[in-house]
């Protein structure tokens, strides 16, 4: 009898029969979280004057920290031109004359420590006395221009120990008689800068533990009026997860709502005070505006709500989700 050899049998799967495929897990798992992101949604609209409000309120409360941030900015880039208050003038001996003083002006160009200079002749400065003092006839009486030149020195950066270094060297300098430097208007813009972010920082740390509070205490009255049903799903054998992913869909809404709502009300408000801001400007010869919300800011606010949302919301369904075991 000759050996029958079997044909090739079929190979056994590696799945049982029945097992879904990691495609058909996806695809469950994408419609599950659109389905609970549609019912979050139509949950929202059915209550559309609650909703508007809630994300009113968390919407005034992210402008506030964002608001002040931005003109805080806009303060910073204004320092620009009070660098004038930290100016050193550079008054020179009598007998440096104007071509000896631009000398010396084009080599402090050269210094790494110095942003730019002003030269202020004999002439120039006899006429600028003039013109504040009225003193005109009594100073061309006099047999001599008495005033020395001046270099206006301003330093390239905003740092009190820079600044006090660059008015000593300075100071060393033979041209120069005597360098003046205002370091009390120096000492105030650094403490008002300062005094500013600070204030900045801690309004918002205190802003963003209310919105906490605000997205958690919505979130909760939500999970009260739907805890018959969500004690049925899990009686059933629903998760965790399933039951807490529409109320983190709820709170992610409401901040992508806020977020919008907030980026409105920032440019809205501060072109309604730019109004006064260049008017006010316009009193001291300057072209200064407040700039508007960039596209940078808008996004990081509307980020920073969604994510706050999603924050909020995952806590207060952590802190109410033992409860929900069902009786």
């Amino acid at each position: 009898m000759s050996d029958v050899r079997p044909t090739n049998q079929p190979q056994k799967s590696k799945k049982q029969d029945g097992e879904p495929s990691f495609g058909e897990l996806f695809h469950s798992w994408l419609e599950n979280h659109k389905a609970s992101l549609t019912d979050s949604f139509l949950r929202l609209v059915k209550h559309p004057i609650a909703s508007f409000f809630t994300c009113l309120v968390i919407a005034v409360t992210l402008s506030l920290p964002m608001g002040l941030s931005i003109i805080l900015k806009n303060i910073n880039e204004l320092a620009g031109s009070w660098q004038q208050a930290a100016q050193i003038s550079l008054f020179l001996h009598l007998d440096v004359d104007d071509e000896k003083a631009s000398q010396l002006q084009n080599e402090l160009n050269q210094n790494p420590d110095i942003e730019s200079t002003q030269l202020i002749t004999k002439k120039q400065a006899l006429a600028e006395f003039q013109e504040q003092t009225g003193l005109g006839e009594a100073l061309q009486a006099l047999p001599s221009n008495p005033l020395p030149v001046v270099i206006v020195v301003t330093p390239k950066e905003l740092v009190q120990n820079t600044i006090t270094e660059l008015q000593h060297n300075l100071q060393q300098l033979p041209e120069v008689d005597r360098a003046e430097l205002d370091m009390q208007w120096l000492e105030r813009l650094m403490s008002i800068l300062k005094l500013g972010e600070r204030f900045v920082f801690g309004i918002s740390l205190l802003l963003i533990a209310a919105l906490l509070l605000v997205i958690g205490n919505t979130i909760r009255l939500a999970i009260e009026n739907r805890r018959a049903e969500i004690e049925v799903i899990k009686l059933v054998g629903g998760t965790d997860g399933y039951v807490r992913r529409p109320f983190i869909y709820m709170g992610t809404l409401y901040g992508l709502g806020a977020g919008l709502f907030a980026w409105a009300l920032l440019a809205f408000g501060l072109n309604w005070i730019n109004t006064y801001v260049v008017q006010l400007a316009g009193l001291y010869a300057s072209d200064f505006k407040l700039s508007s919300v960039s596209l940078e800011d808008a996004c990081s606010l509307i980020i920073g709500a969604v994510l706050l949302g999603w924050i909020g919301a995952w806590l207060a369904v952590a802190r109410h989700l033992r409860e929900l075991a069902p009786r």
